[in-house]
Formats: structure tokens, sequence, C-alpha cells
């Protein structure tokens, strides 16, 4: 059962954006990269509302949206950037931190993209292995050891500083 039973769109998105935002922001490591993925993702969802309210799991499928979104654009990167986003949106406290500590920036962006979301959904989204691993498309093990080496990574990185 949903936890947007007989819930619209719109109280949907109010409830999983931050979420979706802060998530993208890790993936992305810029606050404007994560505000068009998230957007992206809600639009995804938004077009696919009745059948994926009917799934049981909006919340499972934007993440999932997301996610395949950043890992295609990491392929693909024929994105253009535009100078100055024409929209500003509210503060998030969680964004702001990250934003003001651009050492972890620094250290995630060396990672590898399906490591950096691998340690992104288990530190930031806080999911166990079996949701990480249906949402990678790998298996529980696969996903330990793409968060093991990913924060192997972060520790060799930050030791050599």
């Amino acid at each position: 059962m949903s936890r947007f039973p007989g819930a619209d769109f719109e109280a949907y998105v109010r409830e999983v954006s931050p979420g979706l935002l802060r998530f993208a922001h890790v993936l992305t490591l810029h606050r404007a990269e994560a505000e068009d993925l998230a957007q992206e993702a809600l639009i995804r969802v938004g077009l696919a509302w009745s059948r994926v309210r009917r799934d049981g799991n909006p919340v499972g499928y934007a993440q999932r949206t997301l996610l395949n979104l950043f890992l295609n654009r990491r392929r693909r990167r024929g994105d253009i950037p535009v100078a100055a986003v024409p929209e500003h949106a509210g503060e998030d406290a969680a964004l702001a931190a990250v934003d003001a500590f651009d050492g972890v920036r620094d250290l995630l962006a060396a990672l590898p993209p399906k490591q950096r979301a691998a340690v992104a959904l288990r530190y930031v989204l806080d999911l166990p292995d079996e949701q990480i691993g249906e949402l990678l498309g790998c298996s529980p093990q696969t996903v330990r050891s793409q968060v093991s080496r990913g924060l192997a990574a972060l520790r060799a990185q930050e030791g050599s500083r």
C-alpha cells in the first residue's frame, strides 16, 4: 500500500522533493545540476503518476528514475549548461551544509558514478543493501563491495591530503 493512497501529485512532490534534491546533490555535486536532475525525475514520475501510485512505491520509483537519469547523463554528457538558473528554490539546511563543506565534494567527485551512487544511497538515503541493489540493478553483495571500495577510496584520498 502506498504512503500516498489518495494523495494528489502536488502533495507527493512537496513531501519527496527535499530528499530527492539532497540525493541528486550528492550525486551531481552541483546545486544547479541537482535541481535539474530532481526536476526531470519528478516530471517523469508525473507523466506516469497513475501507474506509479497504483504500483505502491512512488518514492522508490522517483529514486530509481533520478539514479537512472544521473547514470545516463554521465554516459552521454551532451547537456548544455546555462549561465544562470531563472528560478531560485528555497534553501535546504542539509544542502547548505554540503555546499559549505567543499572538501566532501572534492572527495566524492573522484569516485566513479556507481560507487558514488552506492555511497549516497547508503549514507544519504539510509537504504538497506537489498533496496540499493534493486536501484542499481545488482546484488546486495555487489552493493556492499561498491560501498566498501568507495569508502576505502575516500579514506585513501583523505589520508593523502
